[in-house]
């Protein structure tokens, strides 16, 4: 039964991610995308690691995909022609993709998906999150702190953007105009 769900979530996630590239309104690729993550999260219940789906769920899809959203809603990012930004790469991309999915395909028929046996046992998959806080703040912290600085700096970055574009709209949109003042005693 486990199998079934594992092959369900991937299948969702997989036909969510295509969604992603290859749709044109940025607004149905971010509804695709949060499909997709939700599914990764899924796959992560399914590992038995119940923190990393939640993390999944609240981090990417609650934060990130609100703030892209909101990036996209505010910049009012438009459909875009296809052929502005393909160039003539069609001719190379095309046999390329053809071979990737020829490999891929060659490799998953011929290849054992099977995962090494370990010492999973409830009792061990319990702690996970404890033993993953454990490495996250000891072992990774350098890592875990330069990420957070990313996203700060980048999140700054898009609001600046975001007023600038809108100081900018507003000088040009409403002119200037010198009222009489009216004095009241």
């Amino acid at each position: 039964m486990e199998l079934l769900f594992f092959y369900l979530f991937a299948a969702v996630a997989v036909t969510s991610a295509l969604g992603v590239v290859t749709l044109r309104n940025p607004v149905h690729s971010a509804v695709c995308l949060i499909i997709c993550l939700v599914q990764v999260a899924a796959l992560y219940i399914l590992l038995r690691s119940p923190f990393l789906a939640a993390v999944q769920i609240f981090i990417y899809v609650g934060a990130v995909m609100v703030l892209f959203l909101f990036a996209v809603m505010t910049l009012d990012i438009g459909t875009e022609e296809l052929k502005q930004h393909v160039h003539g790469q069609s001719t190379i991309a095309v046999p390329a993709a053809i071979f990737l999915l020829a490999m891929i395909g060659y490799l998953l028929f011929q290849g054992q998906l099977s995962a090494p046996p370990g010492p999973y046992t409830e009792a061990v998959l319990a702690r996970n999150t404890e033993v993953l806080g454990r490495l996250l703040y000891t072992k990774y912290i350098f890592p875990f702190e330069i990420v957070s600085v990313l996203l700060l700096v980048a999140l700054i970055g898009a609001i600046v953007l975001v007023m600038r574009e809108k100081d900018a709209v507003e000088i040009k949109e409403i002119p200037v105009a010198r009222t009489a003042e009216v004095k009241t005693d």
